[in-house]
Parts: C-alpha cells; sequence; structure tokens
C-alpha cells in the first residue's frame, strides 16, 4: 500500500526511502493502528508533524497523579510555551482526538505565564535562554514536560525530542517524572534513552 502510493506519487528514491523510514520507525513505536493512516499519505513527514504526532500520543502512555478536579468533561490541554514552531500542525493532529474520554485541546503560551491546567508542557528551543525557567524546581506537580533543546532533559525536563540521522528520538528523566508525580508506562520508556538529572555541580 505505501510503497505503491510513494510509486505512484512520482517520489524519486532517497525522499521514498527517507520517508519510509520514518513511517516504518513511527509503526515500530507505536504501533500501526496510531501512524500508519497519516504518514502513508504524506510524501515525507516533517520534523514538526513527528513531533506533534508523538506529543498526543505520549499522552497515552502516561498516569497523571489522582485529581478530583480534573473531570472527564475536562480537556487534556497542551500547552505550547514561548515560540510556536508548529504553526497549524498541532492543532490539526488533534482535532476531534480524545484521550481516556477527554478532548485534547493546544493553548499557547508567553514565556512566564502560569501553566496551570496543561498536562503536557511542550517548551519551544526560544526558551532555552530563558533564566527564569528552573525545570528542576518550578515545574508544576502533575505536568509533563517536554523540550527540544541540548540538555532539557539533564536539567530537570522529562521528555526532550532529538534529532538524530534524520529520526526524532525522545530521552526520559525518570527523576523528573518521579518528581512530577507521573508515571511513564515501560512500553515509552523502552523506546526512549533514559537520562537522569543533574547535580547541583554538573554531575549527572
Amino acid at each position: 500500500m505505501i510503497l505503491g502510493t510513494a510509486a505512484r506519487s512520482g517520489l524519486n528514491g532517497r525522499i521514498l526511502a527517507r520517508g519510509l523510514a520514518r513511517v516504518f520507525f513511527l509503526v515500530g513505536c507505536f504501533g500501526a493502528s496510531l501512524f500508519l493512516a497519516p504518514w502513508a499519505r504524506a510524501e515525507e513527514a516533517s520534523e514538526y508533524q513527528v513531533k506533534a504526532a508523538f506529543l498526543y500520543n505520549f499522552a497515552k502512555f502516561i498516569e497523571w497523579p489522582a485529581d478530583d478536579s480534573w473531570k472527564v468533561e475536562d480537556p487534556l490541554t497542551i500547552c505550547v510555551v514561548g515560540e510556536d514552531p508548529f504553526g497549524a500542525i498541532l492543532d490539526d493532529t488533534v482535532r476531534g482526538k480524545t484521550i481516556a474520554r477527554h478532548s485534547v485541546v493546544i493553548r499557547r503560551l508567553k514565556a512566564g505565564r502560569s501553566w496551570k491546567g496543561c498536562r503536557i508542557a511542550f517548551v519551544s528551543s526560544s526558551e532555552k535562554d530563558d533564566p527564569s525557567l528552573n525545570l528542576a524546581s518550578s515545574t508544576p506537580a502533575g505536568v509533563l514536560t517536554v523540550g527540544e533543546t541540548k540538555g532539557f532533559a539533564a536539567r530537570g525536563g522529562i521528555i526532550n525530542f532529538v534529532v538524530e540521522r534524520d529520526r526524532v528520538r525522545f530521552e526520559v528523566n525518570v527523576d523528573a517524572a518521579e518528581r512530577a508525580g507521573l508515571k511513564i508506562s515501560s512500553k515509552l520508556l523502552s523506546l526512549a534513552k533514559i537520562v537522569r538529572s543533574q547535580d547541583p555541580r554538573g554531575r549527572s
């Protein structure tokens, strides 16, 4: 099916190989039912298409702390902190989707704004030099922090995207997840590079 579609679209060999590599990597990570249909129609998934799909699917492998104030009719909110690199991609990815009966909504937050109500906070690369962003001590409990800059997880973020050989992969800081009161599925952890928080002297 994928090969036939790609051949009909006239993709050259290099683009086809890279596109299929991404499809099969994503399928291997989360299963065909999650990713195959959207990416089979794409000539080549962009970096932020892949990241958007991961953000949505991460939520399926996280157990948040018990919270009586979070009703089933309340949305699962993904907040983008700082400059938004997704454009409409993230909105399109979650449109009409639900997770554990919660609708999924996107909020954009400027630096310094409260993360209250966020279940996932994607911290844009625009915030990498913000001195007020102390992930290890100031992140609210129950918030899954996701970044895309070098050292984000070691500094106290929970998940960090890294791009290696044209593939989007991710690191998980299990110490930070524990501090936030989040339980991450072993299935997700088995796909990640596990990192630990750095101590005050910079050692991990």
